[in-house]
């Protein structure tokens, strides 16, 4: 799994040809606009597509002056667990 958030800056009179845009791109999803051309988004990878290129997709949307990479997180979906809980090195365990 990779997840990926950002801020775009964009022109505000092409915010709604930039949610046409945005939701044309695969793994993107919009969170947040403000009127003056703020948005938030998110993109995750699929089984088609990755983050990167998602990414660039809305880097080179039509109206987007500026898209700031602000959170990334990549791991292994269920597999990832605590490993307090699954018995593995804990320092307080072992004291």
């Amino acid at each position: 799994m990779n997840i990926n958030s950002m801020i775009v800056r964009a022109r505000p009179e092409r915010l709604p040809e930039l949610r046409a845009a945005f939701a044309a791109i695969p793994g993107v999803e919009i969170h947040a606009a403000s009127d003056d051309g703020r948005v938030i988004v998110t993109v995750e990878d699929g089984p088609e597509h990755t983050v990167e290129d998602s990414m660039l997709a809305v880097h080179t949307a039509p109206g987007v002056l500026s898209a700031t990479l602000v959170y990334q997180y990549a791991g292994s979906d269920a597999d990832d667990t605590d490993m307090t809980a699954a018995g593995g090195n804990n320092l307080e365990a072992q004291a």
